[in-house]
């Protein structure tokens, strides 16, 4: 029984010196009076494994915004190759090597769709990389140009965060 009491007790002070000493991980700092948060993210990547990687980034982001309060204003910009991952239309071999970072990547942009993040592609893109626009899910518009949608964005006090 005494032995008990001191696990006990031990167990106490131990579990009260890790909660003193835990560092609560959070943004309140740079978020100090922030109510909304406008950011336009500018994507270019060269792989779908990455593309799809940093879209599930991005998702936790929001998550985070909201989680600390804070309202997420988010416009995603694809520009570049990384517009071939977007389509629903690949070549078979490119699919069935990337089926897992394919479906992941239309995943999130249904994510995004159903948090209310615009998302946009830019047709000089989906024109160099011979992507039919058609093939591009109805949750992204087609700009004419990625460039000056981010300019456009930027203009309107979004914070550019660019991600290649």
């Amino acid at each position: 029984m005494k032995n008990m009491g001191k696990l006990f007790l031990l167990s106490l002070l131990f579990f009260s010196f890790t909660t003193l000493n835990a560092k609560e991980i959070n943004d309140k700092v740079a978020l100090n009076g922030i109510k909304t948060a406008k950011s336009v993210f500018l994507i270019d990547f060269t792989n779908a494994a990455k593309t799809a990687f940093y879209l599930r980034v991005i998702e936790g982001t929001h998550k985070g915004f909201v989680n600390q309060g804070v309202e997420p204003k988010m416009v995603l910009v694809f520009i570049g190759e990384t517009v071939k991952y977007l389509s629903t239309k690949q070549d078979e071999a490119f699919e069935m090597e990337n089926e897992e970072h394919l479906e992941s990547i239309q995943e999130s942009i249904k994510n995004f769709s159903k948090l209310g993040v615009r998302m946009e592609v830019c047709a000089v893109a989906t024109k160099v990389f011979n992507v039919d626009n058609n093939t591009i899910p109805k949750e992204i518009d087609i700009v004419a140009d990625g460039f000056i949608s981010l300019i456009g964005w930027q203009t309107q006090d979004h914070k550019l965060v660019p991600i290649f």
